[in-house]
């Protein structure tokens, strides 16, 4: 798959790469992934989703199969792609949900362009997360190449250490995933990251939503999920057991549930 391509090898857009599956007349539901990871990352959700909905995995702007521009990026860039490709999909309207990074997007999508988004899910992640000099320190470092140097204590955060001891090979396919994303990519998303505050677009939201954090999440801790929370009107919040950063991986089976549920509130997917 080539930039700007689809799974199916349609032009999508010059900036996002997007891998599209389930039926093609059903509802869209656009998936973001974490920095420093693909659209692959939500393969555990994939087939149950997919029965549904036309299921649309999207790179972030510098990463997997998406263009990498030098940069600057910012959250507003992201956003705003990720609008060009429902566009250049023919989508008017989409669910979203976003992990990590892709929370972030969707917070964004939710309240600037709330007449494209219809439910929202966000789990693992902030509307601000500090300090800023750390993100911009890291990104000086993955600038200078030395992304592999970094990328064990990286990897170190999105499991759970049971995980990562009975599942060592689903962590080395992560750390690789992580390693092989673009450096300019990487670092020019630290940097968004860095410069974000989407609490006061918050407010703004008006998309039902469903919030989760992960009890064992260092990176963003479950007290980020409770403050995006408190700022969206009627926004429910779930916090997962035995999942750090990446829960959809760690605990497939609960957040593809939680998906279904929030996304289908009058119980069609339900067993």
């Amino acid at each position: 798959m080539t930039a700007g391509t689809t799974s199916r090898g349609g032009p999508v857009t010059p900036g996002l790469h997007a891998t599209v599956d389930g039926p093609p007349d059903a509802p869209v539901l656009l998936l973001g992934s974490s920095l420093g990871t693909t659209g692959a990352m939500w393969q555990p959700q994939v087939a149950a989703l997919a029965a549904r909905y036309r299921v649309v995995r999207y790179d972030h702007l510098g990463h997997g199969g998406s263009a990498v521009p030098a940069g600057p990026y910012t959250i507003d860039l992201l956003g705003r792609k990720v609008l060009r490709l429902l566009d250049d999909l023919g989508v008017a309207r989409a669910h979203y949900a976003g992990l990590s990074l892709g929370g972030m997007v969707g917070m964004w999508l939710a309240a600037h362009a709330p007449e494209r988004i219809d439910r929202l899910a966000l789990m693992c992640t902030s509307a601000s997360l500090g300090p800023a000099d750390g993100w911009r320190a890291r990104a000086a470092t993955v600038r200078a190449g030395r992304l592999d140097s970094i990328a064990d204590a990286i990897v170190e955060r999105w499991f759970t250490p049971a995980f990562a001891a009975s599942r060592p090979d689903t962590v080395a396919a992560y750390r690789d995933l992580l390693v092989s994303t673009p450096a300019v990519g990487y670092a020019g998303c630290c940097e968004a990251i860095a410069a974000m505050d989407l609490r006061p677009d918050l407010a703004a939201v008006r998309a039902p939503t469903l919030v989760i954090g992960a009890a064992d999440d260092p990176a963003t801790p479950p007290e980020q999920a409770a403050a995006i929370a408190e700022r969206i009107p009627s926004a429910r919040l779930v916090v997962l057991d035995g999942a750090a950063h990446l829960a959809n991986v760690e605990q497939p089976e609960a957040v593809t549930r939680l998906l279904a549920d929030h996304l289908d509130p009058e119980g069609a997917m339900r067993r």
